[in-house]
């Protein structure tokens, strides 16, 4: 079978590997139809390995190469012994977090912040960058007939967006500011419009990322400047005071400022975006205001059905973030790099691995 896989930094190629075996026993044979390239998969083509597994994953036995492919949707086409749930056939939506049977997180439904824990398309044999996939029975969500393949390979991403959204404990009615227009923050904004916000501010400085959702009823874009920020957040929240919740999605010093200056006293920061230097944080500011500073990282895996059934109930309308379709075999020079380049106009390139 055809398969994009990591050797090293700068080094994907799409190789001919043998399919996978027949599925052992909880597991299931997947055949992949798409999957989207994540900002993890280009960290890994510019700079890993970083999550790929060099050596042998303790848990998987997973090492690069490695079939990159988190994000996708696909149909079941075998099942391994003691498999009662799934049937070939079946659509699904793979989720990645491999946790460790009895291990301390997994046993509290946190597995994903585990170190424990593997990725598929990271530290798994198999991703969805392949032809076909082998994933344990836990690891799939079942698509109904009202959502696409396209909408399942979405699934992923929203799922990590709607877990940020959670963590926020929003309210209906609720003022939510996201920091960040790329394909997490677009996918918080939406999950928090369904989430109940009633106005969601999108900032950032890219005018086509901000512009992009902007005829969504409820969203408001803008460019993350302070005056602008100061102004929406003068007119949109109660009396004045501040957004009730901001989510984080950058990874940026900036947003992370405006985030804490324009939270109303009492409200909450959710932290999504990833920093790649150590950012300097007003604690003065967060402690002054009594402002609730929560992390979040990946989400729980029996999270996926509430993703699937909002995309299905039309809320979550996740396909608005796709921005282009590429054919396995030219995933690198028509995804990879076009996404890596600077200025682009690009939220999420999904690959059609079915062929």
């Amino acid at each position: 079978m055809k398969a994009l896989r990591f050797h090293a930094a700068r080094d994907l190629r799409v190789d001919d590997i043998a399919a996978p075996p027949k599925p052992g026993p909880g597991e299931v044979l997947v055949k992949v139809s798409l999957c989207g390239i994540c900002g993890s998969d280009l960290h890994e083509y510019t700079d890993g390995p970083q999550l790929i597994s060099v050596e042998p994953h303790p848990f998987t036995k997973a090492k690069a190469p490695q079939i990159l492919g988190h994000e996708f949707s696909g149909r079941v086409e075998a099942v391994g012994a003691g498999v009662t749930k799934w049937k070939a056939g079946d659509r699904i939506s793979a989720v990645p977090h491999l946790n460790v049977p009895g291990e301390y997180f997994s046993r509290r439904n946190l597995g994903h912040v585990s170190s424990e824990t593997a990725l598929v398309g990271f530290s798994w044999a198999w991703g969805g960058m392949g032809e076909y996939a082998i994933l344990p029975q836990e690891n799939c969500v079942r698509l109904p007939d009202g959502v696409s393949d396209l909408q399942g390979a979405l699934v992923e991403p929203a799922s990590v967006a709607l877990h940020a959204v959670d963590l926020a404990k929003l309210e209906a009615g609720s003022t939510v500011l996201v920091a960040g227009a790329g394909p997490i923050g677009s996918l918080v904004a939406l999950c928090a419009l369904a989430s109940g916000a009633s106005t969601v501010v999108v900032a950032d400085p890219n005018p086509f990322r901000r512009q992009f959702l902007a005829d969504v009823p409820g969203i408001r874009p803008c460019s993350g400047a302070t005056d602008e920020l100061q102004a929406l957040m003068a007119a949109l929240t109660d009396e004045g005071r501040g957004f009730d919740a901001a989510i984080e999605c950058a990874g940026h010093e900036k947003a992370l400022d405006g985030c804490i200056e324009t939270v109303k006293p009492t409200g909450t920061i959710v932290q999504v975006g990833l920093f790649v230097k150590v950012p300097r944080i007003n604690a003065f500011r967060i402690s002054e205001k009594m402002l609730r500073y929560q992390g979040s990282w990946g989400f729980p895996i029996t999270i996926g059905p509430r993703v699937v059934a909002l995309i299905e109930a039309g809320k979550l309308p996740v396909e608005k973030i796709v921005t282009g379709r590429v054919p396995l075999a030219h995933a690198v020079p028509q995804g990879f790099d076009p996404l890596i380049t600077p200025g682009n106009e690009n939220l999420k390139i999904m690959i059609e691995v079915l062929q």
